[in-house]
């Protein structure tokens, strides 16, 4: 190797270094089968690692967004708009060995190429994949009216289950009877967001129904900027309900 190349090598090696140092810090749980880690990426995007699989939600921001991680195994897919249905960032990555999951709505926008390797789930319904057992549940605004931002039935939050933990990803929604009716949900990514999902207090409130072990806020960016994350900790810490709340970086910071 000449000295050029071996420099060039270098800052190539430096370059991918920096990218992936990017990446906001990542939150370790515990399973019956190792250690599952949670990688924000941005809003409601993030990564799920465990068992050697690799699993991404709603991927947005582009390949740089995830640079330094594992290519996928699955994604999931909430719903139809750009922060969670963001097909750049889908042609951007390496998508061949993932299989989609995702609701009907969602693959009726997909390239051919990503419409043959996706598996569509309607609210309620259940498939396993990778030995991970992943059900549908319904997301939605309340009142239910015909120009919802998020009508009942077109979008999918999530349950898997990883090693005995049960995981809840909300997807977009507000404190519906479905979210309150859950069971045994060891940890849960809720979102908070005026005017697209809920304040604070209804998730707060919803949180206290079906009693997560952890409850982690994601998708709390709104139009009048970040909902106070730390004000929804408090408000499910005096519920006396043995809920940890746990505060990742999701967003930039300043």
């Amino acid at each position: 190797m000449t000295i050029q190349k071996y420099f060039v090598c270098l800052l190539l090696l430096l370059a991918g270094t920096a990218q992936a140092q990017q990446l906001a810090p990542a939150e370790k749980i515990e399973t019956k089968k190792g250690t599952l880690t949670v990688q924000p990426i941005l809003h409601a995007s993030l990564a799920l690692q465990w068992d050697n699989k690799t699993i991404y939600v709603d991927p947005t921001g582009g390949a740089k967004a995830f640079a330094g991680m594992t290519d996928p195994d699955l994604i999931l897919i909430t719903d139809i708009h750009g922060d969670h249905l963001d097909l750049k960032t889908l042609e951007a990555l390496n998508t061949s060995k993932a299989r989609i999951i995702a609701p009907q709505a969602v693959v009726n926008q997909l390239p051919e190429s990503m419409k043959a390797k996706a598996v569509v789930l309607t609210n309620g319904e259940k498939t396993t994949q990778l030995s991970i057992p992943i059900t549908a549940v319904p997301m939605y605004n309340l009142p239910e009216t015909a120009d919802s931002r998020h009508p009942k039935g077109r979008g999918n939050g999530y349950v898997l289950e990883m090693g005995g933990k049960r995981i809840y990803l909300s997807g977009d929604t507000e404190d519906i009877p479905e979210m309150r009716s859950l069971k045994d949900i060891d940890v849960a990514f809720v979102c908070m967001n005026l005017p697209y999902t809920m304040d604070i207090n209804q998730a707060a409130a919803a949180v206290l129904a079906f009693k997560p072990n952890v409850v982690i806020p994601y998708h709390y960016r709104g139009q009048n900027g970040l909902s106070d994350v730390a004000a929804f900790k408090q408000l499910v810490a005096d519920g006396k309900k043995k809920i940890e709340v746990r505060l990742l970086q999701w967003y930039p910071e300043k």
